[in-house]
């Protein structure tokens, strides 16, 4: 793994809109524009590494997959804080019936850094995002940039391939929704939805469009419709479980939830299991499973426990996106006395800990590796149980967040 800097190609901010990357610009605090698609650097990888990471990724996969089955079996849904019975029922059947239930992709964010064994830092299996910029955008840059090499993306096909294979799963006589919300003021979220949407055409399928705010409730029928009234039988949504069985129309999601067939009722992707794996309980969970597995890092529910002391932690909230109420955490000295190992230059590094209101998950601190002073965190995609490909983003603090960077990569 090598970080290598070039001269961005002229006219690129064109050219990756073009490719469907709308929103290629982050507007930052003090008001400037600066890339999100970075193309001023790119990374290299051989050929042995990305088939050693693509072997990590397919194995987390499997184990979170023992992780969700542990949850139901031993009802462990309080940990997740998911404690409405309503909720539990739905997961819990969902799961259970889950090959009856189409499931198409997640992205496991990895710490490493081409010397030690890959790390799990979260899987974001619900709604993830950075799809389009790691399918599409990246592979055109490689194709012109450098001709007959190769990368680890293998997203389009699969994704046509995943929707070809659960179409049989769809309710038939009516198209597949594609709904995101119209509160994304970016484009990202509609874009992504797009793009897996163009996917499933590809597949055959008849698709819809609607945003989430867009669903109507039709009291006569007790059905979710669309703004033509028309019955919304099975839609894709960009938008989080947890969102849709609180918000005002969770009673509905609830009462109307298709867990592998039934007139009248929504068929929802990803399903209700997600929930299982979307959550930063889970990193706990596979600790407990799977204690010093190498690719994994020390997590706990109960409190950092002696990584305050030893490693130090991040204290990730259970439902936090975009590195949201994540803390940083440096080791404390065991006597509490001497020099303060926070970092001041980092505001959200902190050495003593620090009591939170909401429930978290305490993981070990393993610092996101830096290339050439930027932190770096890969985004490797997993289409039904096969891995698909990898984004890169850096940052430039140790929080992977809103103004993070996406960096193309090539395998050389």
């Amino acid at each position: 793994m090598e970080r290598r800097t070039t001269t961005p190609r002229p006219g690129w901010q064109q050219t990756v809109e073009e490719q469907g990357l709308i929103y290629p610009l982050t507007r930052h605090p003090d008001n400037s524009l600066r890339p999100y698609w970075d193309e001023s650097a790119y990374y290299v990888f051989s050929l042995e590494e990305v088939e050693a990471l693509e072997e990590v990724v397919e194995e987390l996969h499997r184990m979170c997959l023992t992780a969700a089955e542990h949850i139901v079996a031993e009802n462990r849904f309080a940990d997740l804080g998911i404690t409405d019975p309503r909720i539990v029922h739905a997961v819990t059947e969902a799961w259970h019936r889950r090959a009856e239930l189409p499931s198409v992709y997640g992205r496991f964010d990895l710490r490493y850094d081409g010397t030690g064994p890959a790390k799990l830092l979260e899987y974001n299996a619900d709604t993830p995002t950075s799809l389009v910029e790691a399918a599409s955008p990246q592979w055109f840059w490689m194709e012109e940039r450098f001709p007959g090499a190769d990368q680890w993306n293998s997203l389009h096909e699969r994704l046509i391939a995943a929707w070809k294979k659960q179409s049989a799963l769809l309710p038939p006589g009516s198209p597949l929704y594609f709904a995101y919300s119209s509160a994304d003021e970016l484009g990202e979220d509609m874009m992504t939805v797009a793009y897996l949407k163009e996917t499933a055409e590809q597949a055959g399928l008849d698709t819809g469009w609607i945003s989430m705010e867009e669903i109507g409730w039709d009291r006569l029928s007790g059905r979710f419709v669309d703004t033509r009234l028309r019955f919304i039988r099975s839609c894709f949504k960009l938008y989080p479980w947890e969102w849709l069985t609180t918000d005002r129309f969770a009673d509905h999601v609830l009462g109307t939830l298709d867990n592998g067939g039934g007139t009248g009722s929504t068929l929802w992707i990803e399903p209700a299991w997600k929930m299982l794996l979307s959550n930063k309980a889970l990193l706990a969970i596979l600790w407990e499973l799977y204690p010093d597995h190498p690719n994994l890092l020390a997590a706990h529910l109960d409190g950092p426990r002696e990584l305050a002391t030893t490693t130090g932690y991040v204290a990730k909230p259970l439902l936090g996106r975009e590195g949201a109420g994540v803390t940083v955490h440096e080791p404390m000295p065991s006597n509490t006395t001497g020099a303060d190992p926070a970092d001041p230059a980092d505001p959200a590094v902190s050495a003593a800990p620090v009591a939170r209101e909401e429930r978290c998950c305490y993981q070990q601190l393993a610092p996101l590796p830096a290339f050439d002073g930027n932190h770096v965190v890969l985004g490797a995609w997993v289409v039904e149980d096969e891995s698909a490909g990898l984004g890169i983003r850096e940052s430039s603090g140790l929080i992977t967040d809103e103004y993070a960077r996406f960096l193309p990569h090539v395998i050389l």
